[in-house]
């Protein structure tokens, strides 16, 4: 134990003793490193101002990935390269193109936020080869700008192509034609990646404080089994929070980013198993396949680099009434499996909440991976979050309707709500109504009229519980217009709601 937190960062071998285990890769940077170009703006994912760039040997090569620096707990880059904004210009100086597209397009002004955005478009950049703009959107849905405007950041995004290819691993990632550029100087990061990965539990410890990080399921039972009392962690993008935020001892932290066969998606005759440490950038593409409706929910879902980092299992078993992905799950009828020492067993989604942030894991035990079934024929399926902001905000509500249809008969119907009650929750009372009923205007109005009274929400700071509701019904009435396909059919619900405070 204690062999120090080994990884690279900006090209050199670094090799950190001496620090909490809950000291965030921000912390470190700034303060143990003297680089201050990472800036801290919100301390919790949300500004951006903190975005690194995080390399970890994916597949033969090198995955590239923007994450925030501020939720990020040091111990977790061990055996992985970290870069920062101060090392795009090359080595005699001259700017990176994402750099001078910056420059060229008049795209900082106070400068606090522009390191940030750099370090985004360096992922885009590495990434994605000539984006459409809703891809570069996207690329900067987790970075905010309060005095320059986006259209000169945005511009560029698209400018940065057009510049000279920078050298090695600074270059870009992807060419024209889509396939993957390795630079020799990228073949030699790799390389020198792989003499810093263990083949053992990384255990780590200063002041009391303990880091555990298996390889292998059976080491992550054991440790779990010994240490019941541990927080186990995967992204960490809430988790963090709670050193950020409250200022809180996590004490003894069990980190599954480190199994390999967590990191897997399986397919099996009966649908797919989401690990535990599939990050959402990598679980949404395998839910986009099955589910292509879900798309925009899962765009909206979190930015790119909270994407990068958190996972759709820590999602699942933060047990959150308000997490996006548990509605759209209990909708399509997931299951957990749950691992320990013992063995492993599963739980249906809809169980495995018993009250307010609880969940069902027996001590000892952790959530080894969320199982949803393959698509039935015959499925109506749609998501729709509402927020105050379309990009990085928080749901007010959020609901998934799963209606299984025969010859315009509903034989199934499984509607999944989150922001309405104290446990992501399903609408079972209108589950009922919707049984074996047609689907057609009557029928939905039935249905819409039971969901606005079917659950008894909070007035809090994202809506009123009277918002709440009279939202969940006009929900409903929008599934309705949606699946109708009628020409003279409105798009969207025009129904007066209360303000949203």
């Amino acid at each position: 134990m204690n062999d120090g937190i080994h990884f690279l960062l900006n090209g050199e071998r670094v090799d950190v003793a001496g620090v909490a285990p809950q000291t965030t890769l921000l912390e470190y940077l700034r303060d143990e490193r003297r680089l201050t170009g990472t800036k801290e703006g919100c301390a919790e994912g949300d500004c951006g101002a903190c975005t690194v760039m995080l390399a970890e040997r994916a597949g033969g090569g090198l995955a590239w990935k923007p994450v925030n620096a501020c939720i990020r707990l040091l111990p977790s880059v061990d055996g992985k390269a970290v870069f920062t904004v101060e090392s795009l210009a090359s080595d005699d100086g001259k700017p990176h193109p994402v750099q001078q597209a910056l420059v060229e397009c008049h795209a900082s002004q106070c400068g606090f936020c522009t390191p940030g955005f750099a370090m985004s478009l360096f992922g885009l950049y590495k990434n994605c080869a000539r984006p459409a703009r809703d891809a570069v959107d996207d690329a900067l849905s987790g970075n905010l700008c309060r005095c320059t405007g986006y259209r000169p950041i945005v511009d560029a995004a698209m400018r940065m192509y057009a510049l000279p290819s920078a050298d090695g691993w600074r270059g870009r990632g992807v060419a024209d034609d889509g396939t993957r550029l390795v630079a020799h100087d990228e073949a030699r990061l790799a390389a020198e990646l792989a003499l810093l990965s263990r083949n053992d539990t990384f255990d780590y410890a200063h002041a009391g404080r303990r880091w555990s990080a298996p390889r292998t399921l059976r080491a992550l039972a054991e440790v779990c089994a010994a240490r019941p009392q541990a927080r186990i962690v995967a992204g960490m993008t809430d988790v963090a929070l709670w050193v950020t935020k409250q200022h809180r001892d996590l004490d003894d932290i069990v980190y599954v980013g480190d199994v390999e066969d967590l990191h897997r998606i399986r397919e099996t005759a009966a649908g797919i198993d989401i690990g535990a440490a599939v990050t959402l950038t990598d679980a949404w593409p395998a839910l986009d396949a099955l589910f292509p409706e879900l798309h925009e929910a899962w765009q909206r879902f979190a930015s790119v680099p909270i994407r990068n980092s958190a996972t759709l299992v820590g999602n699942v078993a933060n047990g959150s009434p308000i997490g996006d992905s548990m509605p759209a799950l209990l909708a399509l009828d997931a299951r957990v499996l749950l691992r320990s020492v013992a063995g492993e067993r599963e739980v249906a989604l809809d169980a495995f909440y018993p009250g307010y942030r609880q969940t069902g894991l027996a001590p000892g035990e952790f959530v080894a991976a969320v199982r949803i079934p393959r698509r039935v024929e015959g499925l109506l399926l749609r998501a729709y979050k509402i927020s105050k902001r379309y990009d990085q905000d928080i749901s007010a509500v959020f609901a998934c309707f799963a209606l299984v249809l025969d010859a315009g008969r509903i034989r199934g119907a499984r509607i999944g709500c989150g922001g309405v009650a104290a446990t992501p929750v399903r609408a079972r009372r209108t589950e009922a109504a919707l049984a074996d009923a047609m689907w057609d205007r009557a029928t939905s109005e039935r249905a819409a009229e039971t969901l606005t009274g079917e659950f008894a929400p909070i007035d809090d700071m994202r809506a009123s519980a009277g918002y709440r509701r009279t939202v969940l019904g006009n929900l409903l009435r929008r599934l309705w217009l949606e699946s109708a396909a009628k020409t003279d059919a409105p798009t969207r619900v025009e129904l007066l709601l209360p303000q949203m405070p």
